[in-house]
């Protein structure tokens, strides 16, 4: 994870304003930064965003393939996670230092994003245990200014409902053998539901408060955070702790409320932004980049 060095004297600085819910940026502990969100941005992908928090870029884009149900679970489809961290964004993300933050951030996107509570994988099954749709999602970090993973779920959960997928017309040949085609009309695709698509909200504990939306200087102020994954009606389907600091059950149950609340009100905004942005999607006039 990107890093910057903070002497005592700003640490002290930070965790007072914290204390007095007074941020360096003159927000409060649980207000976001400005967040921008743009959708259909790569033209071949099936769906694409991008989404800008503070000084922090992602860029999301989701190709759907047709693939073999898993082994356990023949009647559903899937989805495969790629984090890709640009050495553009940090220094730190060249070689190795990269990689290891990618598997990271692929892990736990798995985790929240790859259940039937999250997305119906049943909707993306073709036939049992022969066909269904694969999602790889690939998520590229071109600018990190902290708070990687809430940006990140914004960025999937506005992909998602991006996504168009072809319908799928299922016909059998004269030995009885199965034949997939796919329909040419861009109209005639199928969309995914993300209601109950969840988003990432990350509490950094900063002295004896916890802060919503953490910059990088105020995570370098932090001794552990909490990742908390809440859906539009305020259900946690995912908590995991990141950091080499401690917290009390006290604290954790603060921070788990906290992220509750926050998470469930960033779905409406979210949801309402989204649709407005495909309502002017024929409307929008596109040139070259000479025009």
């Amino acid at each position: 994870m990107a890093t910057v060095q903070v002497s005592e004297a700003e640490k002290v600085y930070i965790m007072h304003g914290v204390r007095d819910d007074l941020r360096v940026d003159g927000r409060g502990c649980e207000d976001y930064r400005h967040m921008e969100i743009e959708t259909d941005v790569v033209s071949n992908t099936d769906g694409s965003a991008k989404v800008t928090l503070g000084h922090t870029v992602v860029l999301v884009g989701i190709k759907a393939e047709i693939g073999k149900p898993k082994p356990m679970v023949t009647d559903e489809g899937y989805l495969e996670f790629f984090v890709d961290c640009s050495a553009n964004a940090t220094p730190e993300f060249e070689g190795r230092g990269g990689e290891e933050l990618g598997t990271e951030l692929s892990n736990t996107l798995y985790k929240v994003f790859n259940n039937r509570n999250s997305i119906d994988l049943r909707g993306l099954c073709i036939s049992p245990g022969e066909h269904c749709w694969v999602l790889y999602v690939d998520v590229l970090l071109l600018q990190c200014d902290g708070n990687l993973f809430d940006a990140i779920s914004v960025a999937i959960k506005a992909a998602l409902f991006n996504t168009r997928i072809p319908k799928v017309h299922i016909s059998e040949d004269e030995e009885g053998g199965k034949e997939i085609e796919l329909s040419d009309d861009p109209y005639d695709c199928m969309r995914l539901n993300v209601e109950n698509v969840p988003c990432i909200v990350t509490l950094c504990k900063v002295g004896h408060r916890h802060v919503v939306d953490a910059t990088l200087l105020e995570k370098a102020c932090s001794v552990a955070s909490l990742l908390i994954s809440v859906t539009q009606r305020g259900t946690v389907t995912c908590v995991r702790k990141v950091g080499g600091g401690s917290l009390d059950p006290e604290s954790i149950f603060e921070m788990t409320e906290t992220g509750k609340r926050v998470g469930k009100a960033l779905h409406a905004p979210l949801m309402e932004v989204l649709q407005k942005e495909e309502s002017l999607e024929k409307k929008r006039q596109k040139v070259g980049f000479l025009g």
